[in-house]
């Protein structure tokens, strides 16, 4: 073990390594795609007889709770992450203030978490707070969780310019340079790996794209725009990542020289390039459109630091995977095992020893969320003897733990988790 490192801070590099180690490190509540929805973790609070308080929401879009380091400590997490300053919606995590869930649950949202409720009983929530623009999500009557609201105005291609769809895309102040610097400096005394989620990489995230963060986003916001967009205005797409990227790259340095060689690994992008059984574009045209940028992004990255790049992208993506990893990318997350050529021993044999995968660990839509704890305990072994093998896993779940889990079956994960790695 490298001196100064914790345990589990060496269990994850280790695993990033590609080094096979004598446990598995564990990862849930680093990233907003590696998160549970706050009414778990508040049911796991009280599993473990933790001090009963109302849970914080760290990410109001899909109402993702904050995991406390008691809690953390509990479950046996060995990950801790850092959050981008402002949420997707726009505000900063702070001045934190009471609010009832529609099934009643007590949490704790950020100050400008401001909503209303229209005829139907819907919650909407604005961008920055501001109630006096129109609502950017919608979380429907009896929901868990946001979606984001599309205000499109009208294209006009005669007059659509690039320049509308950049807005967001700024060098980064120097109040948020010195939220990060605190930030992983306290994330440093948890003895942790630290992941940190980056601002603005996303090259057409579509959870990004309608820009929930925005009061009056301009240019193309309608997702299905977006994808139509992706072939018949290509020009217009490239400009968009060109300027994200040399913003990005800027922003790179100056988080760098705030943060150094404390970060483990980077969560940049959360694109999606997969359904359940097959792909929102070609290799050739991911290759064509987004692979030089997240390169170039990637590659400086590799030069100037030690981090580990995380690549989230659902779905059947198994034939994206080699040019994932010649785009720079070390981390595939949330692996996710159901979709077609996502075969857990097809993955680890072909990818295993050149992407470290990040999730995969068991199945968020039919086996955590509806078998039994045995099911449960059966699939998290299976898939630890797989993914394990010669290092280059962490173990979470595929994509976010949702609401109404129950909470037998995810203590049966963590559970099976430790049983495998005790008998390491």
């Amino acid at each position: 073990m490298s001196s100064g490192l914790t345990g589990a801070r060496q269990a994850v590099r280790d695993a990033l390594a590609h080094r096979e180690t004598l446990r598995i490190p564990i990862d849930f509540g680093s990233t907003a795609v590696t998160g549970v929805h706050v009414s778990v973790v508040a049911a796991l609070r009280e599993h473990y007889g933790l001090e009963a308080q109302p849970v914080k929401v760290c990410e109001p879009y899909q109402m993702l709770g904050l995991i406390e380091d008691d809690l953390a400590k509990a479950m046996g997490i060995d990950v801790k992450g850092v959050f981008a300053p402002k949420t997707i919606f726009g505000f900063p995590l702070e001045n934190w203030k009471p609010w009832r869930m529609p099934d009643g649950l007590e949490v704790q949202v950020p100050g400008d978490f401001n909503t209303t409720i229209d005829c139907n009983g819907d919650i909407l929530i604005y961008p920055q707070g501001d109630t006096s623009v129109p609502p950017s999500g919608r979380m429907p009557k009896g929901g868990y969780f946001f979606d984001a609201i599309i205000r499109q105005e009208p294209i006009d291609d005669d007059h659509l310019n690039w320049e509308d769809n950049v807005e967001e895309f700024q060098p980064i102040s120097d109040q948020d340079i010195s939220a990060f610097r605190v930030a992983v400096s306290e994330a440093a005394q948890t003895g942790r790996a630290i992941m940190v989620s980056l601002p603005n990489m996303y090259l057409g995230d579509i959870a990004l794209v309608p820009a929930p963060f925005l009061k009056h986003p301009k240019g193309i916001r309608d997702i299905a725009e977006w994808y139509m967009s992706l072939r018949a205005r290509r020009d217009y797409i490239r400009k968009i990542f060109e300027r994200e990227t040399a913003v990005a790259l800027a922003n790179l340095e100056k988080i760098y020289a705030a943060v150094g060689n404390d970060v483990e690994a980077v969560f940049t992008c959360g694109t999606d390039f997969g359904t359940q059984t097959s792909a929102f574009c070609s290799v050739e045209t991911f290759r064509s459109l987004w692979l030089p940028y997240y390169k170039e992004m990637n590659d400086w990255i590799h030069e100037h630091t030690p981090w580990r790049v995380l690549k989230h992208s659902c779905g059947a993506v198994g034939k994206f995977i080699d040019s994932f990893i010649e785009a720079g990318f070390d981390i595939l997350n949330p692996v996710q095992c159901s979709a077609a050529g996502m075969d857990p021993e097809l993955l680890k044999t072909r990818y295993g020893d050149r992407i470290t995968f990040w999730g995969g660990g068991v199945d968020t839509q039919k086996t955590l969320p509806f078998g039994t704890p045995l099911e449960v305990r059966d699939q998290v072994l299976r898939r630890c003897e797989i993914f394990s093998r010669q290092g280059g896993f962490v173990f979470t779940t595929i994509h976010n733990v949702q609401a109404r889990t129950p909470i037998k079956n995810f203590v049966a994960v963590l559970d099976a988790v430790r049983e495998f790695n005790g008998a390491n």
